[in-house]
């Protein structure tokens, strides 16, 4: 049974405060729910409009109108599990990370991760002001690559100086992706703000600033979707690596 005080916990979630007070946050859709199972996220509970069993102790049955009233979705999946918040593991320095410098859009974040995840990124670094990666739309958009992929928040600037980290940055006015001959096996490629990129602050600690370039002349589009921007990169300083 569902009452009105579950299902206000549950809307509550979709608020990054009620996420870390009570420490849980959302995942909607089955195939989803079902890669979380397989990872080491501790499943708190489970409700589905399904009658196949997945979990005898934690698995409530609901109808179809409960459904809608707890999920965050316009035409709800069939599956909305709450699992428990987990504490990042350490960043393996040893293989190529992705830092994102104030990324604000949970779609493009979840595609972000779900692309890290297909290009063998295993960490990826936020900055302390950019999306919470537990917010529905994200862990949603990532369609299950958040179980796996280690998300971090952290001073991007204060860690990269500790660590004197090598980093590859992204601007308008840096050398064509496409002309880069440098292998990179370690590292950091840094992405800027939707709208604004990377902070000068950043930009001022760079090693080596990259751009997509467009062979369109026209002035429209002015820019690439963020997400867009990090598979193409990716894509290209993989296969180099």
């Amino acid at each position: 049974m569902v009452g009105k005080k579950d299902i206000k916990f549950i809307k509550s979630l979709n608020i990054k405060k009620n996420r870390l007070i009570k420490n849980c946050f959302v995942v909607e859709g089955k195939k989803s729910v079902l890669e979380f199972l397989r990872s080491d996220y501790r499943l708190l509970k489970l409700y589905t409009v399904d009658k196949v069993l997945i979990n005898s102790e934690k698995q409530i049955f609901i109808d179809k109108n409960t459904l809608k009233k707890i999920s965050f979705l316009k035409n709800p999946e069939d599956y909305i599990a709450l699992f428990e918040l987990k504490k990042p593991k350490q960043i393996n320095e040893k293989k190529l990370i992705v830092a994102l410098d104030s990324v604000g859009d949970p779609g493009n974040l979840g595609t972000i991760i779900r692309t890290c995840e297909w290009f063998g990124i295993n960490d990826i670094i936020c900055s302390l002001d950019s999306v919470d990666c537990y917010s529905p739309k994200v862990v949603q958009s990532s369609m299950g690559s958040i179980s796996r992929v280690n998300i971090s928040y952290l001073d991007l600037e204060k860690y990269f100086k500790a660590k004197n980290c090598y980093l590859l940055g992204t601007s308008v006015n840096g050398s064509p992706i496409f002309k880069m001959k440098q292998k990179l096996k370690t590292g950091v490629i840094v992405f800027g703000n939707e709208s604004k990129g990377l902070s000068k602050k950043l930009k001022n600690i760079l090693n080596y600033e990259i751009s997509i370039p467009k062979p369109n002349k026209s002035t429209y589009p002015e820019s690439l979707n963020l997400a867009s921007s990090v598979g193409i990169i990716l894509s290209q300083l993989t296969k180099k690596s």
